[in-house]
């Protein structure tokens, strides 16, 4: 009896060893596929081109580089051109993303800008700027209306010296110039012709700074310390050129900031879009001139 109670013993024993042990190689396995799940997770990788809007193009510069110091197997590559540009390169697949300081409707058809979809990243202000040597630091709507369609020629039209006027205007393509019609010119358009026409941010600041009784426009992010050196800026309608007149409403010349996709935006070029709206770069919008979307209190 003995021998076979402890035969009975040692079986039952047997069993449960067996039985732990499939159980630990249960959870085993069960480790080590969380293990792996977690190291699986896709990593952003491959290359985006960006193009237009000359006025955006710093902040996409700047937020791409720390998307990129994020995501190191990424590159995105940033050109100007103006908006219009970037628009129809996003249309036509060349970029995959077109930022522009205008909506799509605004400058293609009505077909085209429906192929587009649209991202709204910031708020952007504008300044009507002149050479350092004009001695005027406000105009009203009306007067700047009719220094850019060649009725006013002279600065002591409007209370500065008697020194001609010399129009900077921006390409047709550029987005800030049809901010400019739209928002301070009242949807007049400028007179052709009339002055000089520049290409780019840089080359306006360049002309403004060389030339005598010069007059044009930038948007703020571009009007850094050092471009003030070079620049100066006019009021409207007594009303500065900042980024808390424009959330309050008080200051007409801003617009919204876009980049636009063909399509909705997909992959790296919707990581890239969500980056830039994210609360932790709210600073570094703020920083280069720009307004967050939060922050804007107006229409």
């Amino acid at each position: 009896m003995k021998r076979k109670s402890l035969k009975v013993i040692i079986t039952a024993m047997a069993i449960t060893i067996i039985a732990g042990a499939f159980v630990g190689c249960g959870s085993g396995n069960k480790g080590s596929n969380q293990t792996k799940d977690s190291s699986n997770t896709k990593k952003l990788t491959g290359s985006i081109t960006l193009a237009g809007s000359t006025a955006l193009q710093p902040l996409a510069e700047q937020l791409g580089k720390s998307f990129m110091d994020k995501n190191s197997g990424t590159t995105v590559n940033v050109q100007g051109g103006g908006s219009g540009t970037g628009l129809n390169l996003a249309l036509n697949g060349t970029a995959n993303i077109g930022n522009s300081d205008v909506t799509s409707e605004s400058k293609l058809s009505a077909e085209d800008a429906k192929k587009l979809v649209d991202h709204k990243v910031c708020a952007i202000g504008f300044a009507v700027v002149a050479n350092t040597g004009v001695k005027v630091d406000n105009l009203t709507k009306d007067q700047i209306q009719k220094i850019f369609t060649g009725e006013i020629t002279n600065w002591k039209q409007v209370g500065g010296d008697d020194l001609p006027i010399n129009v900077i205007n921006r390409t047709k393509s550029s987005g800030t110039r049809a901010t400019f019609k739209d928002t301070v010119m009242g949807g007049k358009d400028e007179k052709e012709g009339l002055g000089t026409t520049q290409d780019s941010s840089g080359n306006v600041e360049n002309a403004i700074k060389n030339t005598k009784g010069s007059i044009s426009y930038l948007a703020l992010s571009y009007i850094t310390e050092a471009v003030k050196q070079n620049v100066k800026t006019l009021k409207i309608e007594n009303v500065e050129a900042t980024n808390e007149n424009i959330e309050s409403g008080k200051y007409p010349f801003w617009s919204y900031e876009h980049m636009y996709t063909k399509g909705e935006a997909k992959d790296l070029s919707k990581a890239y879009i969500d980056f830039v709206l994210q609360d932790e770069n709210k600073a570094t919008v703020k920083k280069l001139g720009y307004i967050p979307m939060s922050d804007m209190k107006t229409k």
